[in-house]
């Protein structure tokens, strides 16, 4: 893993500027924030450098504005959820440079917290304007990243003031990168890999990397069928993407060649409508699947075989569900697998890394997101780590 500075490389902050930037990037209804899960996640770093005398000011997208100013998606908007989690007053400043934002800073305390404007109101942040850049950073003294999810985008606020200010990963960033650096970096192996989720089109360059890396490969999901058709498994009319089954070959050949083993299921859960609890629920052989039925689980004979396989590791990353999870009985092969996973971790012979949206609520629906080892709610730039992708945010802290 690439050497980064942490807030522990931090002198004395007494009264600089700490521009920090931090995904605030939450959901609302009704003018409320429903989930306060990435305000809670930034919450310590703030914290560390608030009690430490910084002035912080928080930078922070929301939603997309494409470079205009839209009240609608105002970081203002935010302020009152973020002052809660922090149990301190915070400072909406709308503005993310120039005088505004100097004459702020002249009447913080140490100690202060500021949240800026969306950045994303500005066409120079997505497009990492060098001169934006600066703009901001004229005001800092240091720049902390605490953002992973937003790591992958080269934006002027996650990759630009990285080259302009020293800096810093913040506790979120930091916890997240050594997460995964014990997950494929530097893992102790064996190493399985769980990829789940509806579109092989989705995690092609996800499967590509993982069979030179891992030694299981658990396929799941609508995937699943894909790489069953491409063995010659008639898959009725379940979600499957039959033109990508040359794909498919092509994976579990780099597969056999690295020595990576790939699990698909022998017996599955099937029925010919997707509802909850369907008369034509049945369990059946991958080769008994009717015209007119679907996939939609891992049978138990599988999920077992594959808990036994996951008993002989020592590392698992887990990205997307086994099935249909959100309707039951589908959940059945994620939730029983998650715990699995979740028993072997809480007894200390398996690192369990796992992220992305559908996966983090597929572990919480099964009752176990906490007993992973790490969690990661970030999306696109968790999926693009799987890829063995340089993040850009993440390259620009450790150069």
């Amino acid at each position: 893993m690439s050497q980064f500075k942490t807030l522990d490389d931090l002198g004395d902050v007494t009264g600089k500027v700490a521009l920090v930037r931090v995904d605030l990037n939450m959901p609302m209804a009704d003018g409320v924030v429903t989930d306060l899960t990435r305000a809670r996640a930034v919450a310590p770093t703030i914290l560390e450098l608030a009690d430490a005398g910084a002035k912080v000011l928080l930078l922070a997208h929301f939603g997309r504005p494409k470079g205009e100013r839209n009240s609608t998606m105002s970081t203002s908007l935010i302020q009152g959820a973020l002052a809660d989690v922090l149990g301190r007053e915070v400072m909406f400043v709308p503005e993310v440079a120039g005088p505004v934002v100097q004459q702020t800073i002249g009447i913080f305390r140490p100690g202060d917290i500021g949240l800026l404007e969306n950045t994303r109101f500005w066409p120079g942040e997505e497009a990492n304007d060098p001169e934006f850049a600066r703009a901001i950073a004229a005001n800092g003294d240091f720049y902390v990243n605490d953002a992973f999810s937003a790591a992958h985008r080269a934006h002027a606020s996650t990759e630009g003031l990285a080259h302009l200010l020293p800096s810093f990963a913040g506790r979120s960033m930091q916890a997240e990168l050594e997460a995964l650096d014990k997950a494929l970096g530097s893992p102790e192996q064996p190493v399985a890999a769980v990829v789940g989720g509806a579109k092989v089109s989705t995690k092609l360059a996800v499967l590509e990397h993982l069979v030179g890396r891992v030694q299981h490969l658990i396929i799941g999901g609508g995937m699943a069928n894909t790489f069953l058709a491409a063995r010659g498994v008639d898959v009725g009319k379940s979600l499957c993407e039959h033109d990508l089954t040359g794909q498919a070959d092509a994976i579990m050949d780099a597969a056999d060649r690295s020595g990576c083993t790939v699990h698909l299921p022998y017996d599955v859960v099937v029925a010919k409508e997707f509802a909850a609890n369907p008369p034509s629920l049945r369990t059946c052989n991958v080769h008994e699947v009717a015209a007119d039925e679907m996939i939609l689980d891992v049978g138990p004979q599988a999920t077992d075989r594959l808990a036994d396989v996951l008993k002989t590791c020592r590392t698992l990353v887990w990205n997307g569900p086994m099935g249909a999870f959100e309707t039951q009985p589908f959940d059945a092969a994620t939730v029983a697998l998650a715990r699995t996973a979740a028993a072997l971790g809480t007894e200390g012979s398996l690192v369990s890394v796992a992220g992305g949206g559908d996966t983090v609520a597929a572990l919480n629906h099964a009752g176990v997101a906490g007993d992973f080892t790490y969690v990661s709610t970030a999306g696109g730039a968790f999926l693009e780590w799987m890829e063995g992708r340089e993040l850009p945010g993440v390259a620009a802290l450790s150069r």
